[in-house]
Parts: C-alpha cells; sequence; structure tokens
C-alpha cells in the first residue's frame, strides 16, 4: 500500500471514529472514555491540533475542539456533558495523568 492511500484510509478512520462519538454516541461522557480508554474527544481535537500546529498551522486548543466538535465546545457540554460524581472526577484524575500528564488547575 502506497503511503498516500494509507493516509486516506487513516483519515477515513478518523472521521468514522468521530462520527460515532459525535453523533451515533454523544451520551458517552468524556470522563468515562478517559477513565476506561486513556483518550476522550478533547484528546482528539488536542492531537488534531498538535498535528495542525506541526505542520505550520496556526490553531488554538478552542479552535480544534471547535473543528472537533462541530461547535464551540461550551455548546457541547451544555448540550450533552452531565455531572460526574467525585469518584469519577478521581479516576480521570489518574487517568488524566497517566495519559496525559499533569491536569491544568488554570
Amino acid at each position: 500500500m502506497d503511503d498516500a492511500t494509507r493516509t486516506e484510509l487513516e483519515a477515513a478512520a478518523f472521521r468514522a471514529l468521530r462520527e460515532h462519538l459525535m453523533v451515533k454516541r454523544p451520551d458517552v461522557q468524556n470522563i468515562d472514555l478517559m477513565n476506561l480508554a486513556g483518550f476522550c474527544r478533547n484528546c482528539l481535537s488536542r492531537w488534531y491540533q498538535e498535528a495542525a500546529n506541526a505542520r505550520g498551522i496556526g490553531m488554538t486548543k478552542d479552535e480544534a475542539r471547535e473543528t472537533f466538535y462541530g461547535m464551540p465546545y461550551e455548546d457541547w457540554r451544555a448540550a450533552h456533558q452531565t455531572a460526574a460524581d467525585a469518584d469519577k472526577q478521581a479516576a480521570f484524575e489518574a487517568a488524566f495523568r497517566a495519559n496525559v500528564g499533569e491536569p491544568d488547575k488554570g
């Protein structure tokens, strides 16, 4: 398989994952994804931003999130995010540290 075809297939898989998380399963909470899989929608948007930045395309965290979510992140949160109990929040802190680094408290 040539590199261009591989890249096209990888992009198609990414689009399918995004559609699954955004359209078919918006009920699945980011905190549950992070706690179980070590990544969530925000991670995917961050990886998108990092890829853009690595190619010299300026993109902020908010711009990447809006691109991934298809709307401002705060609108997504208002429409889909539910409150997490203390146990989920503690598990998230541990999962975030293990998979991303120290959480930004600011």
